[in-house]
């Protein structure tokens, strides 16, 4: 598959909570990282989402927020991976950067170039991706 997304993690539903309009869905990769999606239940049904069953989550790499120095901070985002700044691409107006996670993982953001700055992020550096399980596109294999 081919998307536009440059996050996409593959993966099996390890869980389904079911809400009133919304249901929470957790995918597991094969390394173990756990992506938390809120899709609507309608969408939940349609896809045959259950525990066991292989999905996918797509997230726009302009839907992941960078943190470099928690410093206690609380964060109300369900999805929150620390890895290691590898790449950081400079451009006039904004910076792609990709942290890798353990196991394997990568997660690509898209931050404006003064906040790159502002961070000082540079490759080799620890950093957590932050993004809201509501930014999550859940698939699954056709």
């Amino acid at each position: 598959m081919k998307t536009s997304a440059r996050n996409q993690f593959d993966g099996t539903v390890t869980g389904v909570k079911p809400g009133a309009v919304n249901d929470e869905v957790e995918i597991t990769t094969p390394s173990g990282l756990k992506v938390v999606a809120v899709l609507t239940h309608e969408s939940v049904v349609n896809l045959g989402l259950e525990p066991g069953k292989a999905a996918f989550a797509l997230v726009k790499a302009s839907s992941v927020i960078v943190v470099t120095d928690e410093a206690g901070a609380r964060f109300s985002t369900r999805n929150r991976f620390s890895g290691t700044l590898t790449q950081v691409q400079q451009g006039a107006v904004n910076a792609e950067v990709v942290i890798d996670l353990p196991g394997g993982s990568r997660v690509a953001a898209i931050v404006t170039q003064e906040s790159a700055n502002r961070l000082g992020l540079v490759p080799g550096q620890p950093a957590t991706a932050l993004f809201k399980a509501s930014s999550v596109i859940v698939g699954v294999p056709g």
